[in-house]
């Protein structure tokens, strides 16, 4: 398991009476550079192999190139894509990732899959070239890009799995899964394991099966029976995710979780949950009654931005909840979020 404590870290909290906004993520920007040369300068002393060097090198190459592919795509919304590659046209698995891309592209959604070939491929078709982003495995079969997607200059090959994964779930908004072998379950699996550790922000993660179909239901009968029977998992975790067999319950889910949500981030001791549109007072009325289990202290309040996120000036004007979350509660703050776009 990767360590993805800043996936989706905020900047650090700025000081409101230092310098303007530009000067100062200039000099932030300059001092993580610094870091990261510093460290490099550093392993001269530690006399590291010629393996441990070349593995770093890799390492710094590959994220520099993804970040720069995706950095121009960073404001539209995506969905990471999982399932087999082995999956053929004719199955009714295939024929739904194409139309669950093609449905998420006409609501301006990017689709991010392995690009190799299966459901990834079936997916990029949905969504055609434009829309398409891919992050390529370097193996030795069965994992050269998708016709969709060869060629373009939103596709990325990586060698290293870790890194793959890191950039799969750091530059995406959502998350479906379709019936895989390993490495779909292990890419799902990780997800929820960084959901419900707070590695990473809340997000939708769907579990897409063919219309009668057993893959996920056998998988959910696996986590009811060894996982949560054995106290191994809360029931709230179960919240973390949704299965489906509808590619229309599949895109309603996640277009629905941003239908007031927006994005979150911690300011200090606080969580900030900025939402498109305040809610009601009888609605705040019911989050303190409701989740007041999850809060360390106080209540949970209706604010504007606070001074620590002037960072990121192009969300300023949204409202927010502000509360101290317990940071260890994640499917209950999934739950939160639920009763947030639940409002009409």
């Amino acid at each position: 398991m990767l360590d993805y404590d800043s996936v989706n870290a905020s900047p650090d909290a700025a000081d409101p009476d230092s310098e303007p906004d530009e000067a100062l993520a200039a000099k932030h920007i300059a001092e993580l550079i610094a870091q990261i040369k510093e460290s490099a300068d550093h392993m001269a002393g530690d006399h590291p192999s010629r393996g441990d060097l070349k593995i770093i090198r890799r390492t710094l190459r590959e994220l520099r190139y993804a970040f720069k592919v995706f950095s121009p795509y960073r404001r539209l919304r995506k969905v990471t894509m999982f399932g087999s590659a082995r999956t053929p046209p004719e199955r009714p698995a295939y024929q739904m990732a194409v139309e669950f891309g093609r449905a998420m592209a006409a609501n301006r959604w990017l689709i991010i899959t392995g690009a190799a070939s299966g459901i990834m491929e079936a997916g990029h078709l949905g969504a055609g070239r434009e829309n398409s982003m891919g992050l390529n495995i370097l193996l030795p079969f069965e994992q050269s890009a998708n016709k969709v997607i060869a060629g373009d200059a939103k596709l990325v090959h990586m060698k290293y799995f870790f890194t793959r994964k890191l950039m799969f779930v750091k530059e995406t908004d959502a998350i479906c899964l379709m019936p895989g072998g390993f490495g779909t379950l292990d890419e799902g699996l990780e997800v929820l394991t960084l959901l419900q550790t707070g590695k990473h922000d809340m997000l939708p993660i769907v579990m897409l099966d063919e219309p009668g179909g057993d893959y996920w239901g056998a998988w959910q009968d696996f986590v009811e029976r060894q996982l949560l029977a054995r106290g191994m998992i809360s029931a709230e975790d179960l919240s973390l995710y949704k299965r489906t067999d509808s590619v229309a319950a599949a895109v309603a889910e996640i277009i629905g979780f941003y239908r007031v949500y927006h994005s979150m981030r911690y300011v200090r001791e606080q969580l900030v949950i900025r939402m498109m549109k305040a809610p009601s007072e009888s609605l705040l009325d019911a989050l303190n009654a409701n989740f007041a289990d999850i809060l360390l202290e106080g209540k949970i309040e209706l604010g504007g931005a606070l001074p620590d996120e002037r960072d990121d000036p192009l969300l300023a004007e949204l409202p927010r909840l502000i509360f101290r979350f317990n940071r260890r509660n994640f499917g209950r703050l999934r739950q939160l979020i639920d009763a947030v776009n639940a409002e009409r």
